[in-house]
């Protein structure tokens, strides 16, 4: 199964709902292919939703298996699997920013964060599966970071993600997978050895 952005909306608007329904307010942040899927309209899907609840867990837990069993999805359409992916920076004041609040009214039951755009593409990047380039969904969300970043080298985006992450802790595709990446980045400047060869 997949959520395109309409029914992932949907679904934190009948979350939202629920919660006030109940008098509370909760707040949820959102990782990965879901959080960039709210911010940008080149991600059209993602296949569950990557959420961290820590001050609200019983409740949120609850809610989204009400509104999973109502709806047919499965029961971990949001789940907290993308813990072990944070950043020691994760709680640092501006890392995070309000996206939405569900229902829209001036006590919402629901508020949902995403990451700054450099923590998002520092967490891609360790997240990185291994595999073609070409054939990576992680690969091209990478690619359309960098760009909205401004990250045009493969050093630029170790720096990046070393910033987020001690560099001891990268497993080795991180950075070969950034060569390869960079390397096939269009624009990027030739090898001045290979530009003074004759034609």
């Amino acid at each position: 199964m997949t959520f395109d952005r309409a029914a992932l909306l949907d679904a934190f608007a009948d979350l939202g709902r629920r919660a006030w329904a109940e008098g509370a307010s909760i707040e949820i942040a959102v990782y990965g292919g879901s959080a960039l899927m709210l911010v940008f309209d080149w991600r059209a899907a993602t296949k569950d939703v990557d959420g961290v609840f820590e001050n609200d867990r019983a409740i949120v837990r609850r809610l989204a298996a009400d509104v999973a069993a109502e709806r047919g999805w499965p029961s971990d359409w949001l789940n907290d699997g993308v813990k072990g992916f944070l950043s020691t920076r994760d709680g640092e004041a501006g890392m995070k920013h309000l996206t939405g609040e569900f229902p829209s009214t001036d006590e919402p039951g629901l508020r949902v964060f995403v990451p700054r755009l450099e923590y998002l593409f520092a967490m891609k990047c360790r997240a990185m599966r291994l595999g073609g380039v070409d054939e990576n969904r992680d690969i091209e969300d990478i690619r359309h970071l960098a760009a909205s970043i401004g990250i045009n080298t493969a050093d630029d985006a170790i720096a990046l993600v070393s910033s987020f992450y001690p560099r001891l802790h990268l497993q080795p595709k991180v950075q070969f997978g950034l060569e390869e990446i960079f390397s096939c980045v269009p624009g990027q400047a030739a090898d001045p050895d290979e530009s003074e060869k004759p034609a």
